[in-house]
């Protein structure tokens, strides 16, 4: 079955190959430009494969050189001497070398199958770093030069309510920085601190970033959306967090309190018997308690308000408040019950104004091409604007960068299908239709359609 998948994973990167071929003559025949030619074609993979436009943009360069310059490597996979992974090892390894000696090395270490038995994958990317650095030493110097340039930082969401924070650093940089955080750790404990040496490293490098605590405030907004019910009843229906994922309902109180997320399990008492108080992270010199009074429809959904809100009313001293300076402001978003559909907004503007931009967010949380996992950055119209596009919430998407830049390109369309939440077709330029259906928002299960809603009795306004 191993041999059976890496065959497969052949397959396809001679069929992606193929497509990008083909794509890239159909568009040199309609007079395209040529450094326009065969864009998208990643991102006909990426749905094909059902991965994200970064990962199928790596796969079809991978496939591109296995196919046209590593003919052994190309073999191995087909019969299963490699698998897909370790194929992607020797291309990595020989990116930076010409064509004539990527071909050396190809047939150093992947010419006989009978040299890879057994070899993990550590060792075969140390037989291609030799290779490579037999041929062309200079080429290592300069790769790794260009390398520096690619250091970055990434946040990624984890296991309960955590997340990874990833840095590509120089190697110095990086020894430098476990260094620190190391001796910061071994002083710390020496003195009698009794958290663990992991939790010191991950403290300190909050407080040494952020230049504050994990306890006090951190000049940052958060956009938190849950249900009315959880708000103020206690109920137990997730919220979401923008850029994380779904948190518990606990949690998201807590963190709007400002208490101690980690340690708080139960809501205290409210202060009186009137609507309760609503805090939470922020900046500020003071607490600002703000009551939900409010009669509209049962069902708002909360997230933090604009980036200049108006000033909340102050009051200090209040005992039932958590001894940090925070503020937190509330925006109302109604939806459809059952369904989950926002309320649509309109706008005869060509660009998207900054109140759609937040409804598009709250509504789409992430990027919308299917299999896409990215932070929206751009936020576009379905149908072009210069094709007659509305400027509204039933005509825009979120997007990221590069899924927005793709779809400008030739054979690409998308447009809205009715369904009881947000939902677009999207047909790629080989005629492969796929859906993209805005995620559900909490309080509405994922599967419930709008006349299941009725079946339960739910109001329908």
């Amino acid at each position: 079955m191993e041999n059976l998948k890496s065959s497969a994973c052949a397959l396809q990167a001679a069929d992606a190959v193929a497509l990008d071929r083909s794509r890239r003559e159909a568009d040199a025949a309609a007079g395209i430009k040529p450094e326009k030619q065969g864009q998208g074609v990643g991102r006909q993979i990426a749905l094909a494969r059902r991965e994200s436009p970064h990962r199928a943009g790596r796969l079809l360069g991978m496939s591109r050189t296995l196919v046209n310059e590593m003919p052994h490597t190309f073999a191995a996979l087909q019969t299963g001497e490699l698998n897909e992974w370790r194929a992607t090892i020797l291309v990595k390894e020989t990116a930076c070398l010409s064509l004539e000696d990527r071909a050396a090395v190809d047939a150093s270490v992947a010419g006989d199958p009978a040299t890879l038995e057994g070899v993990g994958n550590k060792e075969l990317t140390a037989r291609a770093q030799q290779a490579a650095y037999a041929l062309d030493p200079h080429a290592q110097v300069k790769r790794a030069a260009k390398a520096e340039t690619e250091r970055y930082v990434s946040c990624r969401p984890a296991p309960d309510t955590m997340t990874w924070v990833s840095a590509l650093l120089p190697v110095k940089a990086g020894v430098a920085v476990h260094a620190a955080l190391t001796r910061e750790a071994d002083s710390l404990r020496a003195r009698g601190d009794q958290r663990s040496r992991g939790q010191i490293m991950a403290d300190t490098l909050v407080e040494r970033v952020t230049g504050k605590t994990a306890a006090q405030p951190a000049n940052y907004e958060i956009q938190l959306v849950m249900t009315d019910r959880t708000l103020l009843q206690g109920a137990t229906e997730p919220a979401h967090l923008t850029g994380y994922g779904i948190v518990p309902a606990q949690y998201a109180r807590n963190l709007l309190r400002g208490t101690n997320t980690t340690t708080s399990s139960q809501d205290p008492p409210p202060a009186d018997a009137g609507a309760p108080v609503i805090g939470g992270p922020g900046t500020g010199s003071a607490a600002p308690p703000l009551a939900m009074q409010d009669t509209a429809p049962p069902r708002p959904l909360i997230s933090p308000a604009p980036e200049n809100p108006p000033a909340a009313p102050q009051e200090a001293n209040r005992p039932d408040l958590p001894d940090t300076d925070f503020k937190v402001w509330v925006r109302r978003l109604f939806t459809a019950p059952g369904t989950g559909q926002l309320v649509g907004m309109d706008s005869r503007a060509r660009l998207m104004p900054a109140g759609l931009r937040r409804f598009i967010q709250a509504r789409d949380a992430i990027c919308r091409t299917p299999w896409c996992d990215a932070p929206i950055r751009h936020f576009d119209h379905i149908i072009a604007f210069n094709d007659g596009g509305e400027t509204s919430a039933a005509n825009g998407e979120g997007y990221c960068e590069n899924c927005n830049l793709t779809k400008e390109a030739n054979g690409w369309q998308a447009r809205e299908i009715p369904a009881d939440r947000h939902t677009v077709e999207i047909t790629t330029p080989t005629g492969h239709t796929y859906t993209s259906t805005a995620p559900a928002l909490p309080g509405t299960p994922p599967g419930q359609s709008e006349a299941a809603s009725k079946a339960a009795g739910m109001p329908a306004w």
